[in-house]
């Protein structure tokens, strides 16, 4: 069964720390550009972090510096660690795979995983 699954997400102080996990079932991973992708309660889903084989990654600008994707090749997994958390981190995060071919265009959602940051 092809499939994205997160975890790791959680209730956490500000300030603290969280690392979310992206398993990929089904497909390599490390053949995509992998995002995390995180949408707050009445607003649009915005791209947090991207992963591409052969390229730096990229970071919106509210997380930089906090925040760090990376992939392991060999667990098929893509993680974002998540320090120094900020109430404003809150959100459902989802991890999103994409791979565009001449004549073909994958893409995978994962079902998403909560953060809450709070004290």
């Amino acid at each position: 069964q092809v499939q994205l699954v997160e975890s790791g997400g959680g209730l956490v102080q500000p300030g603290g720390s969280l690392r979310l996990s992206c398993k990929a079932s089904g497909f390599i991973l490390d053949y995509y550009g992998i995002g995390w992708f995180r949408q707050a309660p009445g607003k649009e889903r915005e791209l947090v972090a991207h992963i591409v084989s052969g390229a730096s990654a990229t970071y919106v600008d509210s997380v930089k510096g906090r925040f760090t994707i990376s992939r392991d090749i060999a667990k098929n997994t893509v993680d974002l660690q998540m320090n120094s958390l900020k109430p404003e981190d809150t959100a459902v995060y989802y991890c999103h795979a994409l791979r565009i071919e001449l004549r073909s265009v994958s893409e995978y959602w994962g079902q998403g995983t909560q953060v809450t940051v709070s004290s």
